[in-house]
């Protein structure tokens, strides 16, 4: 086959037809060839056609949703806009050392699954178990957790509406979420940033140029809980704890590895954005709540009583008396939850299929349709936007906070099982002589990193739910929505260990070779260069390219 890069020699016209014939023959073979390795690769029927504009997309979907425009004010009014920054910073950093690990793992066996079947594989056949079953909560109890946050929003305009019947819209529609849902996102993150900026320096109805004057009056480290520094201490765990539910991302890009167009070339590209997007959109936004509304807001406590008030931006907004942008805002918030959700549902399917290719979960939800989509996974999945029904005879607020307080347990227990399983990974490399610098991506500084990571995550897991253990604090419906994920991730690993006598895998005996044989051929095979984001972008407006949603299918 010649290679696409390779120079035609020069040659006649019958030549060069009887050429062009053999080259569509190649081409062809080729395209069978590479199918046909996907399929031996990833053992499964999942297709890898995802590029690098649907692997972006995917990844800033689910790591930005409500939390960041709504639940941020929680940290805020807890810790004010010190304790708010410094502890989304050091906790996007602590992320940022999840990430290093995972990209290396992930960039080099891109499979279906992803760290999940990784850690059933390299450390305990019972690690994968109990991680794939915790993201699948994880991902599938984060779907009636934006259900709900809408209902929340949609209060800003109307309190009338009943919850029944967002609930039914959202199970709808969800399906439907696409590309410009994610870019709604991003326009709405310029909207919020370019208001802080302006409204801070006068540009606002009140002509106040107020600037940081909420850092010291009233204040940028609030007490939480007791009074002095015991309070300060604890209005900064607040703020880290909120942190520990907004702050996410690299698991999203990690579950597209078995259906990445070109894995290593665009998951290594997405992974390196990571840290540049915790920048601007977490420590960023954490930045500018602080600046825009004063920790003791009277509105701010909204964020817990059911109204779509509880947005900062939204607040402070009002406060100044700007009167069409909140309903812009607002707009593009349901937008943002939508495409969220979409992202869920997109993971969540894809964590059940994996711990079914593993025999994990029953091989009825391997079966997939023709596009590769994984149906009876995705018929499971639905089953959960139903528990947003919970509002209907529950305060809305009330349901967000369970559901929000529940998967943020699960979400730590997912970067636990990540840091581990890298350090079994690190020490299988170095154990079996392969050289981690000759790997796709190189993190430094490890295992160093996965070491302070994964001590930090578990200090978060075991502390976040500490205030209901505080005197006169108790309360069991509080103690199982901090730690039910923690029970069901102890039950789960013990559980099938137990069943199964499963052992720790010793590093000499971690498969590291895997579909890694398969996936390096069906790289080799592709002729095409890989494309840049922005060059994805504009074939899809000039309509150079097939168009596909934000699920990866055609929609025509």
């Amino acid at each position: 086959m010649v290679a696409a890069h390779d120079k035609p020699e020069p040659m006649s016209a019958p030549n060069a037809n009887r050429n062009d014939v053999r080259d569509e023959k190649n081409d062809s073979s080729s395209e069978d060839i590479r199918e046909t390795l996907v399929e031996v690769s990833n053992q499964n029927q999942l297709h890898r056609h995802l590029g690098n504009r649907q692997i972006q997309l995917i990844a800033i979907g689910g790591s930005i949703g409500t939390a960041l425009f709504v639940s941020i004010g929680g940290g805020l009014a807890k810790g004010g806009p010190g304790n708010l920054l410094l502890g989304y910073t050091i906790y996007a950093i602590m992320v940022g050392l999840v990430n290093n690990s995972m990209a290396e793992m992930v960039t080099y066996m891109p499979v279906s699954g992803s760290f999940i079947r990784m850690a059933g594989r390299w450390v305990d056949e019972a690690l994968g178990f109990m991680a794939g079953w915790n993201f699948f909560l994880y991902e599938a109890c984060l779907i009636p957790f934006e259900i709900s946050a809408i209902n929340l929003v949609l209060g800003f305009w109307r309190d009338d509406i009943p919850p029944a019947a967002i609930c039914i819209a959202c199970i709808v529609l969800y399906a439907e979420a696409e590309f410009w849902l994610s870019s709604g996102k991003i326009v709405l993150i310029c909207i919020l940033y370019a208001f802080t900026l302006v409204t801070m320096c006068g540009g606002n109805p009140q002509h106040d140029a107020y600037g940081f004057r909420y850092w010291t009056n009233p204040g940028s480290f609030a007490e939480y809980l007791h009074e002095g520094a015991l309070g300060r201490f604890e209005g900064f765990l607040g703020a880290v704890f909120s942190a520990g539910f907004t702050v996410v991302g690299p698991e999203y890009l990690a579950m597209v590895a078995g259906e990445a167009e070109r894995p290593r070339t665009y998951l290594k590209n997405g992974f390196k954005t990571v840290y540049w997007r915790f920048a601007i959109f977490f420590i960023g936004g954490a930045l500018c709540v602080g600046i825009v509304l004063p920790y003791n807001d009277a509105t701010l406590q909204n964020a817990d009583t059911g109204t779509a008030n509880g947005s900062p931006y939204v607040i402070a907004m009002q406060n100044l008396g700007i009167g069409v942008l909140p309903h812009i805002v607002n707009a593009l918030m349901i937008t943002s939850i939508f495409s969220a959700g979409n992202a869920y549902t997109y993971c969540a399917m894809r964590s059940l299929y994996g711990l079914a290719c593993d025999g994990q979960a029953p091989r009825i939800f391997q079966k997939t349709l023709k596009n590769g989509i994984p149906v009876y996974a995705f018929c499971l999945v639905m089953v959960f936007p139903f528990l947003s029904f919970l509002q209907v005879s529950n305060n809305t607020a009330q349901v967000v906070t369970w559901l929000a307080t529940l998967t943020q347990g699960s979400q730590m227990i997912n970067y636990i099982v990540t840091s581990l399983t890298y350090i079994f990974f690190y020490n299988a490399t170095k154990a079996q002589g392969i050289d981690r610098r000759t790997l796709p991506y190189y993190g430094y500084f490890q295992p160093y990193c996965s070491y302070i990571s994964l001590v930090w995550m578990i200090i978060i897991e075991g502390t976040f739910g500490y205030t209901v253990f505080l005197p006169g604090k108790w309360d069991v419906g509080n103690f199982f929505a901090f730690y039910t994920m923690a029970i069901i991730a102890f039950c789960t690993y013990w559980g099938w260990k137990l069943f199964r006598r499963t052992k720790f895998v010793p590093p000499l005996e971690a498969d590291l070779v895997w579909d890694k044989p398969a996936i390096d051929a069906y790289e080799a095979s592709i002729p095409d260069m890989p494309t840049r984001f922005r060059d994805e972008l504009k074939a899809m407006f000039l309509g150079k390219r097939k168009k596909e949603n934000y699920m990866g299918e055609d929609p025509n």
